[in-house]
């Protein structure tokens, strides 16, 4: 059968919830209507030190494995064994939504969209996590940018030169705003697939604080503009030493 989808899940010592997300994407696999052998997983393992890779081994995954720790590499990484004709980008601690195939794909054959992303609710909920949600979506729908499922054509992600490398964060968002130029001289946009929401973890939450987005936001700005999200200690630690 001919791979359509091809997903990349970036893991760094995932095994805790890798298999929630699993069990999301077999739930979507088996929803497609052009059937679950139309779409493979590749878990794209960062150097992890736990068991991730047994893990998507036991469930059926392909695994690619990138000892560069730098989550661009790791997206880029499972993108260079794909071979399915769209690539779908998801977090490790995410869940898909049953449909999530399905309207990706009637999504980019419109012929109008360049790719995009499903967008996301939370988990869980409490006030402050409300709170940031209220701000933080305005900046969504003004920019034309989303997360959740991340979604294009493989040779339109080869065409932009898939994620930048050298970020410690932030890298989703350049390649977007990489891939809505080249839909731009094209007449394409990014689409947001809100049918499929996917269900976004509330573990930084849970770790920090459920307030703590709004001192993690400064932190971000300052090290975005002096030092364009590459090397920051701070935000190193944030996004690259987790409590797992």
């Amino acid at each position: 059968m001919t791979t359509v989808f091809s997903v990349i899940v970036p893991a760094y010592n995932e095994e805790r919830l890798l298999p929630r997300l699993l069990d999301s994407m077999d739930a979507a696999r088996a929803a497609y209507s052009r059937g679950p052998g139309a779409v493979e997983v590749i878990v794209a393992d960062n150097a992890s030190t736990d068991g991730t890779t047994a893990v998507a081994e036991r469930r059926g995954c392909r695994i690619a494995r990138i000892e560069k720790r730098m989550i661009g590499a790791a997206r880029n990484g499972g993108a260079r064994v794909a071979r399915g004709e769209i690539l779908a980008f998801v977090d490790a601690d995410s869940k898909i939504h049953p449909r999530t195939f399905d309207v990706v794909g009637e999504t980019l054959a419109t012929g109008r969209c360049i790719g995009g992303a499903t967008g996301v609710t939370m988990e869980r909920w409490s006030l402050g996590i409300v709170v940031t949600w209220i701000l933080v979506i305005p900046m969504v729908w003004l920019a034309g940018l989303d997360t959740g499922v991340v979604f294009c054509r493989r040779e339109d992600f080869e065409t932009v030169g898939g994620y930048p490398e050298d970020r410690f964060f932030a890298e989703d968002v350049a390649f977007l705003l990489r891939l809505r130029r080249l839909g731009c001289r094209r007449g394409q946009r990014l689409a947001r697939a809100t049918a499929a929401k996917a269900v976004a973890s509330a573990r930084k939450f849970d770790d920090h604080g459920d307030w703590h987005y709004f001192t993690m936001m400064a932190r971000a700005g300052t090290s975005m503009l002096v030092h364009g999200g590459r090397a920051d200690e701070w935000m190193a630690r944030y996004w690259y030493a987790p409590r797992r």
